[in-house]
């Protein structure tokens, strides 16, 4: 009976966990799809909003529960604000091109957060969302499960407007055929000015529901955007339904490896995943490419 409990203990933490890994993949999933560029900054971005909460809750008393309205707009302009002024310039360029572009991108959020933060951990302490609820011999902390919540909130309401709304539409069209959708009176540029905003803001949501339970420091996105990375391999990229599956399968992985073989080699599993994917099923299980 102990083995059972412990197993479901590591499906609910693995389920809890992926949550926000599928949220943060989501974005990275859905920048690819539509444009076909590797965000590379997707992991700084997190961090980016992690600070943020920490900031407005240091200087003006928000939990970051409360501030999370605010931070999704701020995180949404800057999506708005990344493409309008860096990738617009970068839309036809080739592939290796925007690879370097994210990447410097990246190591400018990073550092600047470096120099103006230093390397230090800090902690939100005595948060709204503390304690756990307890099930038996099994115990759920109720920021993580606060935070799948919103994840699953913010999917669902994500997938609506992909599929109800006529901006919706329009960026499925452009994901499916650029051109084609273009020459339907499709506004291309207004959908990539779109898709980032929604990208940027889906991991500006994980990084602020992060700083409830995590440590904030300036390379807390470097962990996350290759775990990201992982889960849209998994799921293929430019999916968002197998962006969401790879999230929670690699949540999984992650703690039934870390649970029932060592802590210390948790990520081994998980990236082991990675490259059997690459080998035997490159487009992973849901992907188009």
């Amino acid at each position: 009976m102990d083995l059972v409990y412990l197993i479901l203990q590591v499906i609910i933490n693995g389920i809890l966990i992926g949550g926000v890994y599928a949220l943060i993949a989501v974005g990275l999933s859905l920048i690819w799809g539509v444009m076909e560029i590797v965000n590379f900054a997707h992991g700084d971005y997190l961090m980016a909003a992690a600070f943020f909460s920490f900031i407005f809750w240091s200087y003006m008393g928000l939990d970051p529960l409360i501030s999370l309205p605010l931070v999704v707009v701020i995180f949404l302009f800057i999506g708005f604000g990344t493409q309008k002024f860096v990738m617009k310039r970068l839309i036809d360029s080739p592939t290796l091109i925007t690879i370097a572009a994210t990447f410097a991108l990246s190591l400018i959020i990073r550092y600047g957060f470096f120099v103006v933060f230093k390397p230090d951990y800090r902690v939100i302490r005595d948060p709204l969302l503390q304690g756990s609820l307890h099930i038996s011999s099994i115990s759920i902390p109720i920021a993580k499960m606060v935070t799948l919540l919103i994840a699953i909130i913010t999917m669902i309401l994500l997938f609506s407007f992909l599929k109800y709304t006529k901006k919706g539409r329009a960026i499925r069209a452009t994901a499916q055929d650029r051109e084609v959708a273009k020459s339907l009176g499709v506004n291309v540029e207004q959908i990539f000015l779109i898709t980032w905003g929604l990208g940027i803001a889906c991991v500006g949501i994980a990084g602020a529901m992060l700083s409830t339970f995590y440590y904030v420091f300036p390379l807390m996105g470097v962990t996350f955007v290759l775990i990201a990375f992982a889960s849209v391999t998994l799921g293929g990229f430019g999916s968002v339904h197998g962006a969401i599956f790879g999230g929670l399968a690699i949540g999984l992985i992650q703690q039934f490896g870390g649970t029932f073989v060592s802590p210390a080699l948790k990520d081994v599993f998980v990236f082991g995943v990675f490259i059997l994917v690459l080998i035997f099923k490159p487009k992973g299980f849901f992907g188009k490419y």
